[in-house]
């Protein structure tokens, strides 16, 4: 197949795996504005390389004609998670769309492979717009968690090393290394609720103090210097105790002091006589 061929093949899964970049990012950056815990924490994405497609076609013995046909994942979308239970939370966001319609599953999370690889693989098929018009792609998803993508990335690199044939040392310390993912997992899910509260605080206060430190900036237009940083110092102070209710009661009391500025520069208006 010529270059000019590949590139024309190729270009509406780039345009498939941007789209879903964008649209899984949006929904994590929704459940970050309603302030509410998102089982999405990254999303990456990648068009398989053209070397790569053929090994695989090779390997399976695909006919060029039928790559598109045969090979599910030349388009593929990974969404990284925290805990394991929002796998599945991240696999019924998938279900629940319009635009993804899922046509297989493979949970090796709870079916893991022989190696010890633990992932959600869920097949789509993906309506792109082209200049030729609609065209319906398979696209697959893998859902994993943090320590699940962290040994799959090692393993993945140690099979390429060893094109596929790991010595037998090797494959049994990483099946070893995989059942310690297990249970960092497992160890990180029954402390979930203390984590995700210490996350959220940590959102909170950063929000608070963008917003205390945007005050202060826009006080320097319209507040005496002098006054102005009183107040700066008071934030400092009150930060440096690391008191989140402190800090929250000294924001609330901030904005009353920016809209007394505020109200006192509008201009009054004339009303005329009756």
């Amino acid at each position: 197949m010529e270059t000019r061929m590949w590139s024309e093949l190729l270009e509406p899964y780039h345009q498939a795996v941007d789209e879903l970049l964008v649209k899984f990012k949006h929904v994590r950056e929704e459940y970050n504005q309603r302030g509410e815990y998102s089982p999405i924490e990254s999303v990456i994405g990648r068009v398989k390389r053209i070397s790569s497609i053929l090994e695989k076609a090779q390997k399976k013995g695909i006919a060029l004609d039928d790559i598109e046909d045969k090979i599910e994942d030349l388009a593929g979308v990974r969404i990284i998670c925290q805990f394991t239970d929002d796998i599945y939370a991240v696999r019924d966001i998938i279900k629940n769309r319009s635009d993804c319609e899922i046509v297989e599953e493979k949970d090796y999370v709870t079916h893991s492979k022989k190696s010890g690889y633990r992932s959600y693989h869920v097949i789509i098929n993906y309506n792109v717009e082209t200049e030729l018009g609609t065209k319906t792609l398979k696209v697959e998803i893998q859902i994993r968690t943090l320590a699940m993508d962290f040994w799959a990335t090692i393993e993945h690199s140690l099979q390429y090393k060893y094109k596929g044939k790991l010595p037998a040392n090797v494959s049994q310390r990483l099946n070893n290394s995989a059942q310690a993912i297990v249970s960092l997992d497992e160890e990180m899910s029954a402390i979930r609720d203390e984590i995700v509260d210490a996350q959220n605080s940590f959102k909170i206060k950063a929000r608070i103090v963008s917003e205390i430190l945007n005050n202060i900036q826009n006080l320097y237009r319209v507040a005496n210097d002098r006054e102005v940083t009183k107040i700066q110092d008071e934030f400092y102070e009150i930060y440096e105790r690391g008191d989140l209710d402190t800090l929250e009661k000294f924001d609330r009391e901030l904005d009353h002091i920016v809209e007394g500025y505020h109200s006192q520069s509008l201009p009054a208006f004339d009303l005329g006589d009756d």
